[in-house]
């Protein structure tokens, strides 16, 4: 393609050596960049819950405990209630219990400052296992689907012999209907970005294909528009139903009145019409 300029003169169009942003992911210390990163986040967002959260994974990666801590710490202070922070108090406490004896000064004196700050951190951490800390935040919390989710996570975590378990805090999640303010009627109290959370959490996470399957087939009644989910009322025909048309015509086109016989006088869809996705 070429523009063209006021003189008359035609320019040849730059052409971009990386479309897809394929260099950028290839740097030499993803870790430093993303500390870099972190950094514009802490000084333009400190108040930001995930500025805290990233602050968290970085320095967790980076085996920097104190600095995970202070994640942690900030965390609590801006969303206690929050799942994600509930993820990286029980992540952290399980990392420090696993450390190993201190040998150098430096070690004895990380170990101190976790001791000291153990106590004031969190109560619900203090005094308890951290399996007991996990389940007490489900009592708390057990009405909502992010926590069951987050309680599942850390329990396969704590104990990955319970990845049963795990499963079936979320599978017994509850889909109630809850009244919006200022509105007539009711909605279900689930929302398609949490439900494809915990789908990816069921599939990546706990590795639980079927779990997954299950709960994939659940949500897809909950959002028949949906295309992660192929529900029902999607807008485009899927490739099966396309090809199982093209298959009774003689030169591969779709029969229109093939296509208008499935749709009622009301408008809704035949049964068949069930593979639509968007």
């Amino acid at each position: 393609f070429r523009s063209v300029s006021k003189s008359g003169k035609r320019h040849a169009k730059a052409v971009d050596p990386d479309p897809h942003g394929e260099k950028l992911l290839q740097v030499e210390d993803p870790l430093m960049e993303a500390t870099n990163y972190l950094k514009l986040l802490q000084k333009h967002s400190p108040d930001s819950l995930e500025t805290h959260l990233l602050s968290f994974e970085v320095h967790m990666r980076k085996q920097k405990v104190l600095l995970a801590l202070q994640a942690v710490k900030n965390l609590l202070r801006l969303d206690a209630e929050n799942p994600n922070s509930h993820r990286c108090l029980i992540r952290f406490f399980n990392k420090v219990n696993s450390l190993p004896a201190p040998v150098s000064d430096a070690e004895r004196l990380v170990q101190n400052v976790l001791e000291a700050e153990r106590p004031a951190i969190s109560l619900q951490v203090h005094e308890k296992s951290l399996t007991d800390a996990n389940m007490s935040f489900l009592r708390k919390y057990e009405d909502s689907l992010m926590h069951r989710a987050a309680v599942a996570e850390m329990l396969y975590l704590l104990e990955p012999n319970k990845k049963v378990e795990a499963v079936k805090l979320i599978e017994e999640s509850s889909n109630n209907m809850v009244s919006i303010n200022g509105a007539s009627g009711s909605v279900r109290q689930w929302n398609l970005k949490d439900c494809i959370a915990v789908h990816k959490l069921l599939e990546s996470v706990l590795e639980d294909k079927d779990a997954a399957s299950r709960w994939k087939t659940r949500c897809a009644e909950y959002f028949p528009y949906s295309t992660y989910f192929e529900g029902s009322q999607s807008s485009a025909v899927s490739d099966a139903y396309l090809n199982s048309l093209c298959k009774h015509s003689e030169n591969g086109a779709i029969n229109h009145l093939e296509l208008t016989d499935s749709i009622t006088v009301n408008g809704k869809l035949e049964p068949r019409f069930k593979d639509l996705k968007v």
